[in-house]
């Protein structure tokens, strides 16, 4: 007979990434693949960077790498956080987004159709589709996003 799962004391919340999980760190090197989450979605050795140079397009946008350049991987790993009335461009491009929801919530432009964002939603961008992140909310909305690292540029759109 198996004994029944022990239940986590620690306590889960609908909206937070205060989950205990770690990512590759960015960086030429690194002592270990894991970095670890602070909590308030930052982790251990990851900065905080522009969601992109200029200011033409977007507003109100970060971005924190926790996979990417130097590392060899196939795959990068980045979180993006949008504050209220935030955007990120209307843009195209060749390859695909994987995007999920993990703090606050947000809306989604693909083509000319708006999808609600919440904790943990799944969004896939497919190739060429036109796309934005908005933050509709008075909260912050942050959100985990895995694209190719042999990606190409970004087709701007109005």
């Amino acid at each position: 007979m198996k004994k029944p799962a022990k239940k986590s004391s620690r306590k889960k919340t609908a909206s937070s990434c205060d989950w205990r999980s770690g990512h590759s760190k960015t960086g030429k090197t690194f002592a270990s693949p894991v970095v670890k989450h602070r909590g308030n979605c930052t982790w251990k050795g990851v900065r905080t960077e522009a969601y992109k140079k200029g200011k033409e397009d977007w507003s109100g946008i970060i971005r924190r790498v926790l996979v990417g350049e130097g590392m060899n991987a196939k795959s990068h790993v980045r979180y993006f956080e949008i504050a209220p009335g935030g955007s990120s461009s209307f843009e195209k491009h060749r390859h695909e987004h994987i995007v999920v929801g993990i703090k606050g919530k947000g809306t989604v432009l693909l083509d000319r159709k708006r999808y609600k964002i919440g904790f943990l939603d799944v969004v896939y961008v497919s190739p060429d589709t036109p796309h934005q992140f908005q933050n509709p909310s008075d909260e912050p909305f942050g959100f985990i996003c895995v694209v190719s690292a042999g990606r190409d540029k970004p087709v701007l759109l109005s």
